[in-house]
């Protein structure tokens, strides 16, 4: 039973299919063998992805929310940005900061009619605890 239990919190069911989370390691085997990395970060005034992300080929950064004085909204833009550097048929691995932003993002590919979407599980934060590459932008003078 826990095993069940386990597995049903890696999937959520979309109305097109279900949304598959894996840890970052199988991530990793993912994007080596071909797969493209999405990473959705982004907060208001400095980007996330540009600070850090990972060490990958074939990586885009695209967000699926901001977040305002208002709280967070949705990239009202979010699958045509997708659309013009994806098609629906490409293997996408998605990813955010902790996880939360990447699985709603690949839920919504998903119902989007994309075919082959990933949700990276404990984001970019697993990816550090677990010593994976990352790409860091060094601090400019004055920071």
């Amino acid at each position: 039973m826990r095993i069940l239990s386990q597995l049903a919190s890696l999937l959520i069911t979309t109305q097109s299919g279900a949304v598959i989370t894996i840890d970052v390691l199988a991530a990793k085997e993912l994007l080596i063998s071909g797969y493209r990395y999405l990473d959705v970060r982004m907060i208001t005034t400095v980007e996330e992805f540009d600070k850090s992300h990972p060490d990958v080929e074939n990586v885009l950064n695209i967000p699926y929310l901001f977040f305002t004085p208002d709280g967070k909204v949705k990239n009202s833009d979010f699958l045509d940005q997708v659309q013009s550097d994806c098609s629906k048929q490409d293997h996408l691995v998605v990813g955010c900061l902790g996880g939360g932003r990447s699985l709603a993002a690949a839920s919504f590919l998903v119902n989007a009619g994309f075919k082959d979407v990933t949700d990276m599980g404990g984001g970019y934060e697993a990816w550090v605890e677990n010593g994976l590459p990352v790409i860091t932008k060094p601090k400019e003078k004055g920071q």
